[in-house]
């Protein structure tokens, strides 16, 4: 069976099939491109998971691992500056999880692509994975997005439904184009309804239109004068005898023309209301109006409706049809979509506001976030892979959810607040991890991703010559290459013969391209590998590697940094070293250039070889007493 494959929202902080990273306002077009291992035109996605019936493996297929759009995202990710490995690994891992029955799974990667990463992926017609620079969760991630807000025209009563009825404690008030003019709040609604006696003459007052009267007693109209026309009433209840009737406009110094009638059917209260030229009248109770009066009422120029209500009612929710637009605060608070939640929290820990509304950098409404919002838990979820030390994983990280870990390389520090799924093997490559999890769940990988399993193997293993190669690298290698139909030896030509990565990019982008920071005993360092054919690349380009080398141990104030270089033929490195001069030292490899450059014979691994002496070596400067000390 085929199933088309959905699409998914990105974060903020991500994009997708590009190296650089975007902006925080970018987002993902399609799940397509962030997918694990979604075939490209040529190749119609498929997302299949055919149960055997033969006892044979299943067959899976491996679209985009996206979920509905109700479901949380959780992105597998390699580490930061990505080789093969964790792409391919990020990539089949996500199609293991959707295979599975488990989706919402993507595939991410947290650096630029390389040119082997491309040859890989366009071998097994897989797009490069949706790029996540920063997963620091910022207020966009827990802000309300649908917010009900109010234009300024909105009456008191419309403001009041509105607050009721989507239970909000804060309303925006808006323009046209979604421009904040500013909030209104159930207590500021309140303040402007509370009886004060000592005021009579302003608990009467009405500033609106007849228009927004009539629409807030549901009334009939039967005669009405500039009905929209924004103005000043004096609200008065009909309810004294006729001889006294009148009498108000002398006592509380109110004019006839802003004075709006409130009575039933009082015929001589209603006549008197026309011959003094009053500028409204609401008949309450929807009681019936003589022809007579509203012919009277027509020749006078004096408004008639009816009211649904009682008297009481009526004279309530007039004073509701106000306009909102003096009562509401124009010195209200905001904050940007990404702000760091980290940030805001200590904004709103000494901040009075109920609520923060987030606006962007043109000043347009995107969302409401108020105090209990911010404990909210942010729902970004990470599965990492071939990596777990925090240094080395996408930033932000240890401020989400940390969901499982995938990783064959020593342990580092990782505190997590629940328990999660951990494996971690003593394996060459990461692929050879996942390609086992597929076999022993009985599951059949689609030829793609076999293919890209077995490039993750062969190029962190240099296939099957590095000293972290094991039995199960060989075997699964072998196992994937009969689902892929693809030679190993040839595709390890393919893969080691994509372009010098020397060649291909300035020193800078070199040292980064295969970069891995670590921490011993309080000290940091930095590793960076690099995989050639032959040494005659690097040494054309010694002096300016040498000197960016030294710029990046002072930029990320290092103890020492290095750079691995080996030749995959020879199988033998080269180590590049800068640090303080102790440090440089105890290094006993024979020195090529002194003090510089070490020739290490039969080193090829970074991690089973040359990270295991360098921490020895910080062992022996610890018990000697003399550890180098980070610089700057």
């Amino acid at each position: 069976m085929t199933r088309t494959a959905p699409t998914t929202p990105t974060p903020p902080h991500a994009a997708a099939g590009t190296d650089a990273p975007t902006s925080a306002d970018a987002a993902l077009a399609s799940a397509g491109a962030s997918a694990a291992a979604v075939p490209v035109a040529a190749s119609p996605p498929t997302s299949a998971v055919v149960p055997s019936t033969s006892g044979a493996p299943a067959s899976t297929g491996t679209t985009s691992a996206a979920a509905p759009a109700a479901a949380p995202l959780t992105y597998v990710v390699g580490h930061r500056n990505p080789d093969a490995d964790c792409v391919c690994a990020a990539i089949a891992y996500a199609a293991f999880k959707e295979a599975r029955g488990e989706p919402g799974c993507v595939a991410a990667r947290c650096g630029n692509s390389n040119d082997r990463i491309d040859t890989i992926l366009r071998r097994f017609h897989t797009p490069l994975p949706l790029h996540l620079g920063d997963v620091t969760p910022r207020v966009r991630d827990i802000m309300v997005r649908d917010v009900v807000s109010a234009p300024l025209t909105a009456t008191c009563a419309e403001a009041l439904a509105l607050i009721d009825e989507h239970d909000v404690r804060v309303l925006p008030v808006t323009d046209g184009g979604r421009h904040v003019l500013g909030t209104l709040s159930i207590f500021q609604l309140g303040g402007h309804f509370v009886p004060r006696v000592r005021e009579p003459r302003e608990m009467r007052k009405v500033e609106t239109s007849l228009a927004h009267i009539a629409r807030a007693l549901h009334a009939r109209v039967l005669h009405v004068v500039e009905p929209d026309r924004r103005e000043t009433l004096y609200v008065r209840v009909g309810a004294m005898d006729i001889r006294s009737f009148g009498k108000f406009a002398e006592t509380a110094g109110v004019p006839e023309s802003q004075t709006l009638i409130i009575v039933g059917d009082r015929w001589d209260i209603q006549q008197r209301s026309i011959q003094i030229g009053v500028r409204a009248v609401v008949v309450t109770g929807d009681l019936p109006v003589d022809e007579e009066v509203i012919g009277q009422a027509r020749q006078a120029g004096v408004s008639f409706i009816v009211s649904p209500y009682d008297s009481a009612t009526t004279a309530w929710v007039i004073r509701t049809a106000s306009t909102i637009d003096r009562l509401i605060d124009r010195r209200f608070a905001s904050v940007g979509p990404d702000v760091p939640l980290s940030e805001f929290r200590r904004r709103v820990a000494t901040s009075n506001a109920a609520a923060h509304l987030v606006l962007n950098d043109e000043g347009l409404l995107q969302g409401i976030v108020t105090k209990t919002d911010v404990l909210k838990p942010v729902k970004t979820r990470l599965v990492l892979v071939d990596h777990n030390e925090m240094s080395q994983a996408v930033p932000g990280a240890h401020e989400v959810t940390i969901a499982e870990v995938i990783d064959h390389h020593r342990l580092g520090a990782l505190n997590t607040q629940q328990p999660i799924l951990f494996i971690n093997e003593p394996v060459g490559s990461t692929c050879t991890i996942v390609a086992d999890l597929f076999r022993r769940e009985n599951l059949l990988p689609t030829p793609d991703i076999a293919g890209l399993m077995m490039s993750g193997i062969i190029a962190d293993t240099l296939h099957l010559n590095s000293p972290t190669t094991t039995a199960k690298d060989a075997a699964l290698l072998r196992w994937l290459g009969g689902i892929a139909g693809v030679d190993a030896r040839e595709l390890a030509g393919a893969i080691f013969n994509s372009g010098s990565v020397i060649l291909a990019n300035p020193p800078a982008s070199v040292l980064r391209s295969d970069f891995k920071l670590y921490q011993e005993d309080g000290v940091r360092f930095s590793v960076s590998q690099v995989e050639e054919l032959g040494f005659g690349n690097f040494w054309k380009h010694a002096k300016p590697l040498s000197d960016a080398l030294q710029k990046l141990r002072a930029d990320e104030r290092l103890a020492f940094a290095c750079l691995l270089v080996t030749d995959i033929n020879s199988q033998n490195s080269l180590l590049l070293a800068h640090g303080e001069t102790n440090f440089i030292e105890r290094i006993s490899y024979p020195h090529v250039e002194k003090d510089e450059i070490f020739d290490l014979r039969g080193i090829v691994s970074r991690k089973k070889q040359l990270i295991p002496y360098l921490t020895s070596l910080l062992k022996e400067m610890q018990t000697a007493g003399e550890l180098p000390r980070d610089d700057g």
